[in-house]
C-alpha cells in the first residue's frame, strides 16, 4: 500500500503541534535575558545560551526559592496522592470485578462520575465540603483532592485489565489451601501490577500539572508548581526558571516512564517464565 502525501504531511503537522511548544520550553530554559525573554540584544546581536538559570535552581537561589519549593511540595502531593489512588483504586476494581449488585451499580457510577464532571465543579464542591467540615485549606486539602479525582482513572484503568483476569487462578489457588491475603499478594497482584503502574503513572501526571482543582483547595503558603507558575508566568524576570525547571520535570516523567515500562517488562517475563 501506498503511503499517502496528504496523511503525512497530516502526521507531520500533528506531530510538529505537540512536540515543538516541548522543545522551545526546553530552549528557553537557556536563554540569558529573563526580562526580555530574548536571545539578541538591543542591536540584534546574538547574545548565546546561559546556564545561568540550573544553576540558581540547583544552588538554592533566593530569586528561584519559592519556585522550587512549590516543585517539591507537588511532587510531594503528587506521589502521596499516587499511593493513595493506587490502594483505593485497587480495592474499588476488585470490588466492581467480583460483586455484581445494585449498589456496585451506584458504586461505578460514583467512580465513573469524575471523569466527566468539569475540574471547576469538582473544586467548587470539595472547597463547600472543607468550609462546611470547617477544614483550613492546605497540604491536607489538597492531597485529599487530588485522591479524589485521581482514584476514578486508577479505577478505569484496572478495570481494563480485569476483564482479561482469568478468575480460575483465584480458584486453583483456594483449592491449594491459600488464603486471601496470599492468595490476592501472590496471585492476583503479580498480574494486575502492570495495571496498577499504568494507572499510578496517570494519577501521577494528573495530579502534579492539576491547576483548577488545587486553586480551589489551596492554602496560604501551599502553591504548588502549577498555580505558582500560573501566577507568575506575565510579570516575572525569572520565568526562564520556570522552563529550566519544566525541563527537569519532562526529564524526570520520562525516566519514571522509562522504569515503569522496564518493570512491567520484567514482570511479564517473569509472568511467561511461571507458566511456562
Amino acid at each position: 500500500m501506498k503511503k499517502s502525501k496528504i496523511s503525512l504531511v497530516i502526521l507531520g503537522l500533528v506531530l510538529a503541534f505537540l512536540y515543538i511548544p516541548i522543545v522551545l520550553v526546553v530552549v528557553y530554559g537557556f536563554i540569558p535575558n529573563g526580562i526580555t525573554m530574548s536571545f539578541f540584544d538591543s542591536n540584534g546581536a546574538f547574545i548565546g545560551f546561559t546556564a545561568k538559570w540550573y544553576e540558581r535552581i540547583f544552588t538554592g537561589a533566593s530569586s528561584v526559592q519559592p519556585l522550587v519549593d512549590s516543585f517539591w511540595l507537588s511532587l510531594t502531593i503528587a506521589g502521596l496522592a499516587t499511593l493513595g489512588s493506587c490502594v483505593l483504586g485497587t480495592t474499588a476494581a476488585l470490588a466492581l470485578h467480583r460483586y455484581r449488585s445494585r449498589i456496585q451499580t451506584i458504586h461505578h457510577a460514583l467512580v465513573y462520575t469524575p471523569l466527566i464532571m468539569p475540574d471547576i465543579l469538582i473544586g467548587i464542591s470539595l472547597l463547600m465540603l472543607f468550609v462546611a467540615v470547617r477544614v483550613d485549606c492546605g497540604f491536607a486539602t489538597i492531597l485529599i483532592a487530588h485522591i479524589t479525582f485521581c482514584v476514578s482513572y486508577v479505577v478505569m484503568t484496572l478495570l481494563a485489565r480485569l476483564q482479561d483476569f482469568d478468575d480460575r487462578l483465584v480458584e486453583a489457588a483456594r483449592d491449594l489451601g491459600a488464603g486471601p491475603l496470599y492468595t490476592f499478594f501472590h496471585v492476583e497482584l503479580p498480574i494486575l501490577m502492570p495495571g496498577i503502574v499504568a494507572g499510578g503513572l496517570l494519577a501521577f501526571t494528573l495530579s502534579i500539572d492539576d491547576v483548577v482543582i488545587t486553586s480551589f483547595v489551596n492554602g496560604a503558603g501551599t502553591n504548588t508548581f502549577p498555580t505558582y507558575v500560573s501566577s507568575m508566568t506575565k510579570h516575572s524576570r525569572n520565568l526562564p526558571a520556570v522552563f529550566a525547571l519544566s525541563t527537569l520535570m519532562l526529564v524526570f516523567t520520562c525516566a519514571l516512564v522509562g522504569v515503569a515500562k522496564l518493570l512491567t517488562r520484567r514482570q511479564q517475563s517473569l509472568n511467561t517464565n511461571k507458566g511456562k
